[in-house]
């Protein structure tokens, strides 16, 4: 699982485990987040949108569990 990074003024890179559904977010404060049980295809979605952060504040932020690293 390698990291990606992302051209967005929030979130720095993302990677994401498919073995366990896990996707980590860095943001550009150097936290990183973990959200579990994320469908791939949002992962997917992610890397693609336009805007990360607002793909980020719709979609996964308040969605599903998440721990900070």
């Amino acid at each position: 699982m390698s990291w990606i990074q992302v051209s967005s003024s929030n979130i720095s890179r993302v990677r994401y485990d498919e073995k366990s559904s896990t996707l980590e977010i860095e943001f550009h404060n150097g936290r990183i987040y973990q959200y579990f049980d994320v469908p791939a295809g949002i992962f997917d979605e992610l890397t693609k949108a336009e805007s990360k952060g607002r793909f980020f504040s719709q979609q996964i932020k308040g969605h599903f569990r998440y721990a900070r690293v």
